[in-house]
């Protein structure tokens, strides 16, 4: 599935540089799919069981039908299912413009939270990653911020690029602040390899079995992905239900990406016909996922459209060519397999550098607002919460969500464990209904 995922993006990232935004922007599957998909394969593998005062828990199934042959086949299509609904909404939102319409009604008092809860959603993640061995971690951290802050100014005399057709070079780029992404990722990597052919003990032996498991020596070097290779999509009234949650998630994700994008770029705001395309694009980029099987659509990168704003290198034909590369090693897991070798730590050094960012730039937008206004400051802190404290609570309870209906139940915890929907919903209805 993670070569499908990969080959769908690489097509995805294609028409959303060429038809859809044309912003230099990676799509991936992001997290807005991850959690509806994690709410819907909970359920299939939980039951239900009542405790002494009569209240209906989830708990889990103990029953041998349970862990029957093919339930995970089962669970994946149903996933796929809803993978696929959410790009057939996608699409409904772009052609019928209600994302332009949304985008251009988006305040500095509606983007500033958003984005910075966009950031700092991830910090979980970052930090499970960065656990498995923080050295490395703390190493990618610091050659990224000395590359591209206190070196970002750094010319070097031999780099010159030509302008423009017939007109001389400069003398030199900013090259460190060009590859300051790039090249502390490489080096860690080396440094890593080089530790490990020396059997130089730095990361932790479980995560080490898991690189070495994933690992596809013996895998084919080409291999064509085609519609229904995992089974067909299940459209159940689950499916549907979280499709819907995942449809609104990224498409809310994609529209703060597209405006995170463009801030970091110093380029005028998308116009809404724009965004409209870019979520078209997205959706049928998901439509192709969830043909292929994927357990997840794509959306625009947070952590490519941070990458950008840090290296100042927004060019639409690297961006084309990384997916090229995406749907070369969707087609040979031979390749593929060169990837799973990549230390955690440093995806994870990676993700607190990227996402820092996105943090910023939420803030950064609170110039534009009255911030001594207490309504502002009420919007701000209650937002922000709320979006923090809710899937918190949801994620250790999820049984106390009950209306009496399964696929309402799974829309609204697919809605509500997702903080990008609680701020920007929530921040929307306060600015556009609180008077001041």
């Amino acid at each position: 599935s993670e070569l499908l995922a990969r080959f769908a993006c690489g097509i995805s990232t294609v028409l959303q540089t060429t038809l859809g935004s044309r912003l230099p922007l990676v799509q991936i599957p992001s997290f807005e799919y991850l959690v509806p998909a994690m709410v819907l394969s909970s359920h299939l593998s939980l039951g239900a069981s009542t405790d002494r005062n009569g209240t209906v828990v989830a708990s889990v199934c103990p029953a041998p039908h349970c862990a029957i042959a093919g339930s995970r086949t089962i669970s994946l299509r149903e996933v796929s299912g809803a993978v696929l609904v959410s790009g057939l909404v996608q699409l409904v939102l772009g052609v019928s413009g209600v994302c332009g319409w949304a985008a251009q009604r988006c305040g500095p008092m509606v983007l500033a939270p958003s984005l910075s809860i966009i950031g700092l959603s991830a910090y979980k993640e970052a930090a499970f990653f960065c656990s498995t061995n923080w050295g490395v971690a703390l190493l990618l951290m610091l050659l990224a911020v000395a590359f591209s802050q206190h070196l970002g100014s750094c010319r070097l005399p031999f780099c010159a690029w030509p302008q423009a057709r017939g007109s001389s070079a400069e003398p030199s780029v900013p090259t460190l602040r060009t590859f300051s992404v790039l090249l502390p990722f490489s080096g860690v990597c080396i440094v890593c390899a080089i530790l490990s052919h020396l059997h130089v003990p730095w990361e932790s032996v479980d995560q080490a079995q898991l690189s070495w498991a994933n690992s596809t020596f013996h895998a084919p070097w080409l291999r064509i992905p085609y519609a229904g290779e995992l089974g067909w999509p299940l459209l159940t009234a689950r499916a549907l239900a979280v499709g819907i949650a995942m449809a609104i998630g990224c498409s809310m994700n994609s529209v703060g990406c597209y405006v995170l994008c463009g801030r970091l770029l110093r380029a005028p705001r998308l116009p809404s016909h724009a965004c409209n395309r870019g979520l078209c694009m997205e959706g049928l980029g998901s439509l192709l996922a969830g043909l292929l099987g994927t357990p997840g659509g794509t959306a625009a990168s947070i952590a490519n459209a941070c990458a950008t704003g840090l290296t100042q290198a927004g060019s639409r034909i690297s961006v084309q060519a990384s997916a090229l590369a995406c749907v070369v090693l969707g087609m040979s897991p031979r390749l593929a397999g060169l990837l799973t070798h990549i230390p955690l730590a440093v995806h994870g050094g990676v993700l607190c550098i990227t996402y820092a960012v996105a943090v910023g730039t939420g803030i950064s937008y609170f110039q534009y607002a009255d911030i001594d206004s207490g309504r502002n400051i009420f919007i701000v802190g209650f937002t922000m919460f709320m979006a923090l404290l809710v899937p918190r609570w949801l994620g250790a309870a999820p049984a106390h969500l009950a209306t009496g209906w399964v696929p309402l139940d799974l829309l609204f915890l697919s809605l509500l464990m997702v903080p990008v929907f609680l701020t920007g919903f929530l921040s929307f209805f306060m600015e556009n209904t609180v008077s001041g």
